[in-house]
């Protein structure tokens, strides 16, 4: 007897194993009718969208509810909620017109109710609320957009440049963005009038206005480093790795290839202090890495941050600068630590990463560098030079 419960407890095991890798098998009457309409339908507008509350019908067949709507000509939309919530969300509008969305109770066969129709417009949407209110100007080499986009949204701002003077419009830079503010800058042009155009575009592919403006980049020059003097403020970082490897390599020019590096023992954060010997609107400068043991690893700087002051106390405290910018060394490649390509290398090392302003500052005669985190150094900080780049300020 005992043998034959064994062999009956066996079968039941194997044929519940067989059943489990079949997975969960949901039976669906698709005979059964299309359920009954939501009711009770509220609308509230939004940016660039709406909100839609209802009652749910007491109806078994119900499986969801969903809308379909059109935010741009021939372009539909859907938004589906579950059976178990009262709310649709809708989105993708790019103007504040009136829209007519079509709102279905559906089963779980996929039969729709007939459609309650309900209209909504929506408020001003961010791709043209962003527009209405960014500062599109000239900059240092180039054309500044700054924007305000309280309702963080996915946004691009596309720069257009017109190549001939006859309305032959390129894109030169898109910024894409979902910060509460931003501040883009295309660079690399000549300081001399030109056409320059800028607009906005959302990723449902709405588009704002093309503002165009006559525009002439401001020139910039490389600052001359024969003024430069390292400036001890109590609190700064003086310990250094050797004797040779003082600050004042760090405007020594390249040929010298002659590093600073603080204190093997030395914590972060750190900082030291520059006098530029004169006051200057900066608007941007490089950073050169050591090749060798320094370059997006070691003690190589990865963030840090920028102050400016024109009468520093000489106390070394932090009242009297002001931060110009956080900065990340850019790694192209963005491969792991440890890892680097030759265009990391010849970027880094022998270009000079780049690092530019999100506003501009006033013009400064004095800096201040905060080191916050190397890519791999407990402490010890290297850079091989910096390079200033602006105007100097009489």
């Amino acid at each position: 007897m005992k043998k034959i419960y064994f062999t009956g407890a066996v079968f039941i095991a194997l044929l519940w194993c067989g059943c489990s890798k079949e997975g969960r098998l949901d039976f669906v009457d698709t005979n059964a009718p299309a359920p009954m309409q939501v009711s009770d339908v509220k609308v509230e507008a939004t940016p660039g969208g709406g909100i839609l509350t209802y009652k749910l019908p007491a109806d078994l067949n119900l499986a969801y509810v969903k809308a379909v709507y059109e935010i741009q000509k021939g372009v539909f939309r859907e938004a589906k909620s579950s059976k178990y919530t009262d709310t649709l969300r809708l989105v993708g509008f790019g103007d504040e017109s009136i829209h007519t969305v079509k709102v279905y109770s559906v089963a779980a066969n996929e039969k729709a109710s007939e459609p309650i129709l309900v209209e909504l417009q929506p408020k001003t949407p961010p791709v043209k609320s962003v527009f209405e209110s960014a500062v599109f100007k000239e900059t240092f080499g180039g054309v500044n957009v700054a924007i305000a986009n309280p309702f963080k949204a996915d946004l691009a701002i596309v720069i257009l440049k017109d190549t001939t003077g006859n309305d032959n419009w390129v894109t030169v830079r898109t910024f894409y963005t979902a910060a509460t503010a931003g501040d883009f800058a295309a660079r690399g042009f000549d300081a001399k009038s030109q056409k320059f155009a800028m607009y906005i575009r959302d990723r449902w592919n709405n588009k704002s206005d093309t503002l165009i403006k006559e525009l002439t980049p401001k020139p910039e020059i490389e600052i001359p480093s024969d003024t430069y003097r390292k400036l001890v403020l109590p609190t700064d970082q003086v310990e250094l790795a050797n004797p040779g490897f003082n600050i004042e390599n760090l405007w020594n020019g390249l040929g010298e290839r002659r590093i600073y590096a603080s204190s093997n023992a030395s914590s972060l954060p750190q900082w030291i202090t520059i006098d530029l010997g004169k006051k200057v609107l900066l608007s941007r400068f490089k950073q050169y890495m050591e090749q060798y043991d320094h370059c997006y690893t070691g003690s190589g700087l990865k963030n840090f941050e920028l102050y400016g002051s024109n009468s520093p106390n000489p106390d070394g405290s932090w009242a009297s600068w002001t931060l110009l910018g956080e900065f990340t060394t850019h790694k192209p490649s963005n491969l792991p630590l440890g890892q680097k390509t030759n265009e990391d290398i010849n970027y880094a090392c022998n270009l000079g990463a780049d690092f530019y302003f999100t506003t501009q500052p006033d013009a400064v005669r004095y800096l201040r560098i905060k080191a916050l985190e190397t890519y791999s150094s407990p402490g010890q900080v290297v850079i091989l030079e910096l390079k200033f780049f602006g105007q100097i300020v009489p």
